[in-house]
């Protein structure tokens, strides 16, 4: 799904009650033992890096005075 779309779907009530669904389920499960002690590839890793510097450069930049 394009990153436009995804947005789109998450800015509605029901897109973010799926997505925040979503994010529950997904650390619910990394949580589990037998997932934790399993390795991580290195471009998984590396596309998380590349991930947390955007979110990072995206906080350092002015607050938009736009209302929602």
């Amino acid at each position: 799904m394009r990153p436009e779309r995804q947005q789109q779907i998450w800015r509605s009530e029901a897109g973010s009650r799926l997505w925040l669904s979503g994010l529950i389920a997904a650390m619910q499960h990394a949580e589990r033992p037998e997932v934790r002690r399993q390795p991580v590839a290195p471009e998984i890793l590396a596309e998380l890096r590349a991930q947390l510097a955007l979110t990072a450069s995206f906080r350092a930049s002015p607050i938009s005075t736009l209302r929602h």
